[in-house]
């Protein structure tokens, strides 16, 4: 199920350069699978001095997180914001994700969702294997 550009926007908040995934391979009830080429744009607004840091993979994989959410709930005409709560087992095996060649495969999975409480597993991935991988807790607003 591929989904484009112009779909994920409408699902998430992110405008412009800020919305940094590209594609929808794949979703279900639990997992995401997103890819992104944004890493490589010059004008990507998470650079600081010409490069983009490993961390903010986080916002790759949160937006990933956030489109999940948005694809899930259904035909509700608005998602529920969520904000990151906490991030645990952050590895980056990279320091700089702007030297990947290629896209980015951007993968989430929901492990809990009680009330307003979620909690995601995500990896970022490049043609040469895993750069980032962790855990993240989102509170979203109450309904």
């Amino acid at each position: 199920m591929l989904i484009g550009k112009s779909e994920i926007r409408a699902r998430i908040p992110h405008a412009g350069a800020m919305c940094v995934l590209d594609t929808v391979l794949s979703w279900d009830d639990k997992r995401i699978a997103c890819t992104a080429g944004s890493h490589r744009a010059a004008d990507n607004p998470l650079r600081r001095a010409g490069r983009l840091h490993a961390i903010c993979g986080v916002e790759y994989a949160a937006q990933a997180m956030a489109l999940h959410g948005g694809l899930a709930g259904g035909a509700q005409t608005q998602p529920r914001a969520g904000y990151l709560a906490s991030l645990r087992e952050l590895v980056c095996r990279v320091a700089y994700l702007d030297a990947i060649d290629g896209d980015l495969l951007v993968e989430a999975e929901r492990l809990l969702a009680e009330g307003s409480r979620v909690i995601y597993r995500f990896a970022l991935s490049g043609k040469d294997g895993e750069l980032m991988s962790g855990r993240a807790a989102v509170v979203l607003e109450k309904p």
